[in-house]
């Protein structure tokens, strides 16, 4: 097992969602298909101010292309630009408050993250989906209202996942000291990025959603895991 031998006890941990805490199957089978089949009728909510200004940034990204079509090309190819992960947010919200959307997270999730917080680390969310599709996912799950647990939800707003630029505008931002933070994800890309800009990293590999472990960072098949290789509790 590889030990956390002369790093820094992290002080923050900063979580993906998507293959890290939750299933990807959930967003892929579950979410998407529901956001897909409720847009058309959210695209005519013109007096929503959220809606105008996904349509407004989506023209302004695919000049001469109807909203709806772009919409679905970037549904299709799952691209990660705002005013989809906009839009998506704002179906998944009905879905949620309609009680037809749950989010079951992996079961070692929320005992990890409440032995995390009781120890005093500060958790936050990096996810492409937007703050408020995150809020969602945590505030609707098969264990309850788990937003309580974090303190920061940070989107696309502060650039792609894949950019370092974006992890050293998070840090910057929250105040926080890269070094002291660890990053969770089960993306190898996402992990070289934020360790460029000084944060910790580790891979959650789960082998529901076949992950394929990566071979320069450190690996966990769950958040417990993770908690034992960086000296961290673990939870029940």
């Amino acid at each position: 097992m590889i030990q956390n031998t002369g790093l820094t006890t992290p002080r923050v941990v900063l979580l993906d969602i998507e293959g890290t805490t939750l299933p990807v199957a959930f967003v892929h089978k579950v979410l998407f298909p529901y956001a897909r089949k409720h847009l058309p009728a959210l695209l005519a909510q013109h007096d929503n101010p959220v809606v105008a200004q996904a349509l407004a940034q989506t023209a302004e990204l695919a000049p001469g292309v109807p909203a709806a079509e772009q919409l679905e090309r970037w549904m299709d190819t799952d691209a990660k630009v705002a005013p989809l992960k906009s839009l998506q947010g704002l179906c998944w919200e009905q879905g949620y408050r309609e009680g037809e959307l749950v989010a079951d997270l992996y079961p070692d999730v929320v005992p990890t993250l409440k032995a995390w917080k009781a120890a005093g680390l500060t958790l936050a969310v990096y996810s492409s989906g937007s703050q408020a599709a995150q809020k969602l996912i945590y505030g609707y799950t098969e264990q309850g209202d788990v937003t309580p647990l974090f303190s920061a939800f940070f989107d696309l707003e502060m650039g792609g996942k894949r950019e370092s630029a974006s992890y050293s505008a998070i840090v910057r931002k929250a105040g926080w000291a890269p070094a002291d933070v660890l990053f969770l994800s089960d993306v190898v890309v996402e992990l070289e990025a934020a360790e460029q800009a000084g944060l910790q990293v580790c891979q959650i590999a789960r082998p529901e959603d076949k992950t394929v472990p990566g071979v320069r960072h450190r690996v966990a098949a769950s958040l417990q895991q993770a908690a034992s290789l960086f000296g961290l509790p673990q939870g029940a």
